[in-house]
């Protein structure tokens, strides 16, 4: 099992949960060391006394803060640890949001958060399930390594995974790096055209479909130095001009459509099928009455209300001759 590195209790509310957490994700690297050019000798770094040139002992290091002038407050790291006891032990969750409110901006670091022990795992999957059925995330702050994190805890799966966050005010204004940006284009054909693009480059996200290529190609670079043999470079791509903008979209999403598997159509059913389903011409000419049957109800129609009025007239004369 993996070794955690950092432990401690998840607070909300009035509940606490003993909880490790563990590295979740590792990066490619090739390793390098440092030559002095032209020899083989390593260079080596050693923490030296910049006065004396003496190596120092790692703990025999304190920090120290720059308050101008050349001065310095000096700090031990056990009075770090003293100045919020408990802090480096308590992930406190102040509020709970929906994930998809967060900008990935924020995201830092991903960490696995597990149970610390299995007389606890039972509100460790407490939670877990109601973050998952309410589509939320908790966010809170913790002290690892002598440093504060704003974090978020989510869902992935059977696990809770931990994402270390910037804090707002470590985000920069783009504007203030950047300087001014380019205005939203609200019409044209290219417009259109690019969004064509998109769609047509849309697909389910699946991660296993990418790799370091990079990393590849420095392993390939080393294998082929070791060999005696030469590296072709690869080209870096062309900015595309203004001009050439309309017919580079045009080609790319052609080519989108043709790289895209075609989509299965779905069967449809027989002209015969159709029709039988429908009610035919006798039956539907059966279900209406005929033109005589009309002409003859009109007719009866007609004799009864004659009969009526000559009845009523008979009735009339009487009294009036009473």
């Amino acid at each position: 099992m993996a070794r955690s590195i950092w432990s401690g209790f998840l607070s909300f509310g009035l509940v606490s949960i003993p909880v490790r957490l563990y590295s979740a994700t590792q990066e490619h690297e090739v390793d390098f060391h440092q030559f002095e050019r032209g020899t083989a000798d390593r260079i080596r770094y050693k923490r030296v006394n910049e006065r004396t040139g003496d190596e120092v002992e790692y703990d025999d290091i304190v920090k120290g803060h720059d308050v101008g002038g050349g001065d310095y407050v000096i700090v031990e790291r056990e009075e770090l640890d003293e100045i919020a006891p408990g802090r480096s032990r308590s992930l406190d969750i102040d509020q709970f949001v929906e994930l998809a409110e967060i900008d990935p901006i924020h995201f830092q670091k991903s960490y696995y958060l597990g149970p610390s022990d299995d007389e606890t795992a039972g509100s460790y999957a407490l939670l877990r399930t109601a973050l998952d059925r309410t589509d939320r995330a908790a966010v809170g702050t913790f002290v690892m390594r002598g440093k504060e994190y704003l974090a978020c805890v989510r869902v992935s799966g059977p696990v809770l995974v931990l994402e270390t966050m910037f804090f707002a005010d470590e985000i920069r204004d783009p504007v203030a790096e950047l300087g001014d940006l380019p205005k939203a284009v609200s019409k044209g054909k290219q417009l259109d055209m690019a969004v064509d693009l998109v769609e047509a480059m849309t697909e389910d996200w699946k991660p296993e479909r990418f790799h370091d290529t990079y990393t590849e190609r420095v392993e390939e670079l080393v294998d082929a130095k070791r060999e005696g043999k030469e590296v072709v470079a690869e080209r870096a791509p062309a900015a595309t001009g203004a001009t050439d903008l309309l017919t580079a979209l045009q080609e790319s999403v052609a080519a989108a459509k043709k790289k895209r598997p075609a989509k299965k159509s779905a069967s449809k059913p027989t002209v015969a099928k159709k029709s039988a389903s429908k009610p035919t011409a006798a039956k539907k000419a059966a279900s209406k009455p005929t033109a005589a049957k009309k002409a003859a109800g009109k007719r009866a129609g007609t004799k009864k209300a004659a009969a009526k009025k000559t009845a009523g007239k008979r009735t009339a004369a009487k009294k009036r001759a009473a």
